[in-house]
């Protein structure tokens, strides 16, 4: 192989990977925007079919169980009511066809006797997604408030040590 042929290889790498956390970056970041339009099926297909998605309060296997979430009362109520979402950027990791990411979510509501927005919750999130025949898709998102106890900040660490943690969640296929 020729120097430029060599040089060309490594770009071409180095394009596929930034492309890959794109990507990724993109498909995190939607979640916030989608949920807080009530689109239930485009969140839902952030997800592989069987994904998990693991809050402190509920636990959701499958695309359905996401899918019901986002068109339940409760969140029907939050949309109505007036909130955001907001997504902070992920710290990204692509390994092959496998990527984990970390980073933090906020909910923000409107309280309606003020009209004034509030911080509901601060989270950490650790991500693990898959490439497939559609692309990145999420396998387990796991989410933990901020409130002081110990599980939180090691979710956040989990993206930087290594230990992918997910119990509980789907396995890997």
């Amino acid at each position: 192989m020729t120097d430029i042929e060599q040089r060309l290889a490594r770009l071409e790498r180095r394009l596929s990977a930034v492309e890959d956390e794109l990507a990724i970056t993109r498909l995190i970041l939607s979640y916030g925007p989608l949920v807080d339009s009530g689109s239930a099926d485009a969140v839902a297909a952030l997800w592989e079919r069987d994904g998990v998605y693991d809050v402190d309060e509920l636990l959701m296997n499958g695309q359905d169980e996401i899918r019901a979430m986002v068109l339940s009362d409760m969140h029907q109520g939050w949309i109505s009511g007036g909130c955001a979402h907001v997504v902070g950027p992920p710290h990204v990791t692509v390994t092959g066809d496998e990527a984990v990411a970390a980073g933090y979510t906020m909910m923000v509501v409107r309280d309606a006797g003020s009209g004034a927005f509030r911080l509901r919750r601060a989270t950490a999130n650790h991500w693990r997604l898959r490439r497939g025949p559609d692309g990145w898709r999420v396998v387990t998102r796991t989410n933990r408030v901020l409130d002081g106890r110990a599980e939180s900040p090691e979710l956040l660490a989990r993206k930087f040590t290594g230990d992918s943690g997910d119990e509980g969640a789907a396995p890997s296929a």
